[in-house]
């Protein structure tokens, strides 16, 4: 790995609201942000089923107006918090599409969240990687010219409006950080950026929930060389924020008659909505450590780390879920900065040993 350190750790807590309990399961998104605060968070990722819930419980309707009031009405709770709004997501099912018209309706919404964005008072979206299994098309041509063209609309708007792309573990096209690396220095726009998210990347090229080892045969390897390739490539400006989290091991691994199991639906995604946790948890085996360190102390990420996670059990109805939930993301919060701790003493100490 690269010699250079960089000295301090510089981030910021956030916690995206879907990680404190489902809003499927009635909990509220007002009330997830007060509890957030109340456990330190200094963030939050608003997730948009989270913001339409709000709508329909408020005005019975899920619609433009609806969705813009329950912006404001979540703006004037982070305020009276002390609560950023981090950015808004996800933006689902956008980059590659194959048919114009769902091409079209894509774009259509884009400028609604523009608007929602605005009302929420973050300039952030997160797009993640298309992962329909249908009318979508890799061609990286193709995608960077949606890209190009939805970055250059956020521009257009007042105060301009930034995004952050997301390689999803399952994507059907794009399921690396490289690749949404390349569509974003293709693209190289000032508003375009990429989101790290360690779980997604730890499950694409190390994990494998349906293998008894939970991990790939060459996991090892290449999870090095993806580290190496992050400090040769990346740009800390360009990473807009990063998201953390791991994942439980299961056992008996996924597979035709577990209880995960869904045959409509990728094993990396299936696992994802079922089994996540908050880093250094007990349970968590994946080596996210390894990919934190990398991203601040050798690449000189600094800004908002975000605690994202689904878990089953985010959709039970117990009204102590968020609050139960927001005091785990607290403790692993204190964790994960005595690991980054740990590991920069670690690379000091190793840097004099070499200096010798």
């Amino acid at each position: 790995m690269a010699a250079k350190l960089f000295p301090t750790i510089n981030l910021s807590p956030a916690i995206a609201t879907m990680a404190l309990g489902s809003a499927s399961a009635g909990h509220s998104l007002l009330e997830k942000i007060r509890i957030a605060a109340l456990h330190s968070f200094k963030g939050v990722e608003v997730y948009f089923g989270c913001l339409e819930a709000h709508a329909y419980v408020t005005a019975g309707v899920v619609d433009h107006q609806s969705l813009l009031q329950a912006a404001v009405e979540t703006k004037e709770v982070c305020d009276q918090n002390g609560i950023f709004v981090v950015c808004l997501q996800p933006f689902l099912f956008f980059d590659g599409l194959t048919s114009d018209s769902a091409r079209i309706d894509a774009f259509k919404r884009l400028r609604l969240w523009f608007n929602i964005s605005h009302a929420l008072g973050t300039d952030l979206i997160q797009i993640p990687t298309n992962f329909q299994q249908h009318d979508t098309t890799g061609d990286l041509g193709r995608i960077v010219e949606d890209l190009k063209e939805a970055a250059a609309l956020g521009l257009k708007e007042s105060p301009p409006i930034r995004l952050a792309y997301e390689g999803v573990s399952w994507g059907t096209h794009i399921d690396t950080w490289e690749t949404t690396w390349e569509v974003v220095k293709r693209v190289n726009m000032s508003n375009l950026g990429i989101c790290i998210d360690t779980f997604h990347i730890a499950a694409r090229v190390w994990g494998d929930p349906t293998s008894a080892f939970g991990c790939l045969k060459n996991g090892e390897a290449g999870l090095t060389a993806t580290l190496e390739r992050m400090i040769q490539e990346l740009n800390p400006q360009k990473i807009f924020y990063i998201q953390i989290g791991d994942a439980e091991k299961l056992s008996p691994p996924l597979g035709p008659g577990h209880e995960f199991w869904d045959e409509k639906m990728p094993p990396r995604m299936s696992w994802s909505r079922n089994s996540r946790l908050f880093p250094f948890e007990n349970q968590g085996y994946l080596p996210i450590g390894r990919i934190l360190a990398i991203l601040v102390q050798h690449i000189g990420y600094c800004g908002w780390a975000s605690m994202e996670i689904f878990n089953r059990k985010l959709f039970g109805g117990d009204p102590a879920i968020p609050e139960q939930y927001a005091r785990r993301a607290k403790q692993s919060w204190a964790l994960t900065i005595r690991f980054l701790e740990k590991e920069h003493e670690n690379d000091r100490a190793r840097q004099a040993v070499t200096a010798l």
